[in-house]
């Protein structure tokens, strides 16, 4: 039967790409497992987490189980070692065209939002990108929009039906954007890594998990690249994403960067954490990109937030205002940090933080 994405009775499941790097499951798959583990439940489905590659170790395999998965497709083939967009998209789509999934995930890494927008047109779907918030169940999209909205939800007609709910920002996240695709499936989405909550490791659940092995049709011929080698780059990248700590620097460094990034590392070091900045400190090239917190950068919910001179521009906060404690420092009293943060101190961060540090080191020190 000819595969027809507009047949929308013929889709049933939910997909999550588990993304793998020379073998290795990355956490974000962990992350869609687990939040497509609740979508399945409320669509009372089977849920599949797809890799592709070749040499994933079957543990691994087996180990998506432990977060959510019910099935494992693994596609193992020697062109899908190393990612190219030709392959993998192939891959995929034969794989969807013949099993049919109603819903697809991805992470929005670089290798997802350069795969979910290919795929999505080869399949004739729709794709939201960029998405922090989903859901099929018309009562908690309503109790997700009670929370997060200005809407008057008990006066607003919904529409009763199982469409993926998909919430992104948009217009530079002033404003949050739900999109559905009622007329074609799979109805796909990549989500920002860090904004899902990732469930406990469940044994149980990965030694049941079903690993199947599907067939690969796939040929040098159907690539339009080839890959020669492999560079990594030499630098040391932080993990904002992982970190329970992070102290963060803004605009509020300008008067001296070199001194005020360099106190954040003082600060992050005696806390255990790592350091991470705004689009501000990252645009005038005082620290790498890799730092970025906020809509264009990373978004993070660690246990502890330091904002050292941040301002607390929207697209910042929709990166770090999940955090389960937030501690702003900046000179104006007025900064919109302050509204989010849990405790704030105004003053100056060149004489606040070498306090802070000194008063963390006594503490440590009793």
């Amino acid at each position: 039967m000819a595969f027809d994405s507009k047949d929308t009775a013929a889709f049933k499941g939910v997909w999550v790409f588990c993304e793998q790097r020379e073998g290795v499951i990355m956490s974000t798959s962990y992350q869609l497992l687990s939040e497509g583990r609740k979508l399945a439940n409320d669509l009372g489905v089977e849920l599949c987490g797809v890799v592709l590659g070749k040499g994933v170790n079957e543990q691994f395999l087996k180990a998506l189980g432990g977060y959510g998965a019910d099935r494992v497709y693994y596609a193992e083939h020697d062109l899908l070692e190393t990612y190219t967009t030709d392959a993998y998209t192939k891959v995929l789509c034969d794989l969807i065209e013949d099993k049919k999934p109603e819903i697809f995930l991805i992470g929005a890494t670089n290798i997802g939002r350069d795969l979910g927008p290919r795929c999505a047109a080869r399949l004739h779907t729709g794709l939201t990108a960029d998405c922090t918030h989903l859901d099929v169940d018309v009562e908690k999209y309503k109790e997700f929009l009670r929370k997060s909205s200005t809407i008057d939800v008990d006066n607003t007609k919904f529409e009763e039906n199982k469409n993926l709910k998909m919430t992104r920002p948009a217009f530079g996240g002033h404003l949050m954007a739900t999109i559905i695709c009622p007329r074609f499936r799979p109805q796909m989405s990549t989500v920002r890594p860090g904004v899902m909550q990732t469930q406990a490791f469940d044994e149980a659940g990965a030694a049941k998990t079903v690993v199947e092995k599907v067939p690969v049709a796939l040929a040098a011929s159907d690539l339009k690249t080839e890959v020669l080698s492999v560079e990594k780059t030499a630098k040391q990248m932080v993990d904002l994403i992982g970190a329970d700590v992070i102290v963060s620097v803004g605009r509020g460094i300008s008067k001296d960067p070199e001194a005020g990034i360099k106190l954040a590392e003082e600060l992050a070091g005696v806390l255990g954490g790592v350091v991470g900045a705004s689009r501000a400190v990252v645009d005038a090239d005082w620290i790498d990109a890799s730092h970025q917190v906020g809509q264009t950068g990373k978004t993070v919910h660690p246990r502890l937030y330091v904002a050292l001179g941040i301002s607390g521009a929207i697209q910042h906060l929709a990166g770090m205002q999940d955090s389960e404690c937030i501690v702003a420092v900046n000179k104006s009293e007025a900064a919109p940090i302050f509204q989010a943060a849990t405790y704030g101190i105004c003053g100056d961060l060149f004489k606040v933080v070498p306090q802070l540090i000194e008063a963390i080191k006594a503490l440590k020190a009793q």
